[in-house]
């Protein structure tokens, strides 16, 4: 399978960076991508005005994803990418689509939300409680992730378990002391521990770090991007996977089964908000 993982730095307006997507959707169809991940939650840059996610917010019959649909007709290649959804509790949904050829082929809402590092996103984004999305591309099971998830090892492991050879990762992971040095890390302990492929995408700009990647399942980095706009390639093939689950059996020699059981989680406090 043909990867490419495509990198931006969104704006305020929806429409120009819907236009960012259609150029690099074009750009990847023409280089024979059979996946292209972008980034996570595109609809707008968001900085200190968090509260902003809930104005943006589009359901995924609006203009943003039904345009962006319309670019991929007659085409070939699976594109992944993040917005905002509306929910029925007030907040928004970190939602993953897929499309292909026109049609919405995939949907995964973010289960972990990033509170963490000062941050506070589930003041304004509600949790998805549903099992792990897997699709299928190429022939290639996709499962499907989003940005702070990849903290958590447990989510990786019931993706590979239903299947998946590769994890699409969208992003937007933020600046700050180390981050850079924990989005490498995270991204390869998932191949690595999963003997699978991540292909990883960061928002770039100047609040995140960019630095989009594609790592491979015995955790070498294949391809990789800085942060200025762009793709980054890489070919996952299975025949590698086979010979690293061969070499690195851990998915065999493990001895304890992951819960796929989502843990509540307490509503965010009245008034609570980004910081």
């Amino acid at each position: 399978m043909r990867i490419a993982v495509g990198q931006f730095a969104a704006t305020p307006d929806w429409k120009d960076n819907l236009a960012a997507c259609q150029e690099l959707t074009v750009e990847a169809e023409r280089g024979g991508a059979d996946l292209l991940v972008l980034p996570e939650g595109v609809l707008a840059r968001f900085t200190e005005d968090r509260h902003r996610i809930r104005e943006v917010a589009q359901p995924l019959d609006g203009p943003f994803v039904t345009e962006l649909r319309a670019s991929t007709v007659g085409g070939h290649v699976t594109v992944v990418v993040g917005i905002h959804e509306p929910s029925d509790d007030g907040r928004v949904f970190n939602t993953l689509v897929a499309l292909r050829d026109g049609e919405l082929v995939g949907r995964y809402r973010k289960i972990h939300l990033y509170d963490a590092f000062g941050d506070q996103e589930s003041a304004n984004v509600r949790p998805a409680d549903e099992p792990p999305v897997v699709i299928e591309v190429a022939g290639t099971k996709v499962g499907l992730m989003t940005c702070y998830d990849v903290r958590f090892p447990e989510l990786a492991r019931l993706l590979v378990d239903a299947g998946a050879e590769v994890l699409a990762l969208p992003a937007a992971w933020v600046r700050g002391p180390a981050k850079e040095r924990h989005w490498e890390v995270m991204i390869t302990a998932r191949a690595l521990e999963n003997t699978c492929w991540v292909a990883a995408s960061g928002e770039c700009g100047p609040r995140n770090i960019g630095n989009s990647l594609v790592v491979d399942p015995l955790g070498t980095v294949r391809s990789r991007l800085a942060a200025v706009r762009g793709l980054a390639w890489a070919e996952a093939d299975p025949g590698i996977t086979a010979a690293a689950r061969r070499a690195l059996p851990v998915l065999a020699n493990r001895r304890f089964a992951v819960d796929p059981t989502v843990i509540p989680l307490p509503l965010p406090l009245a008034g609570s908000g980004a910081h």
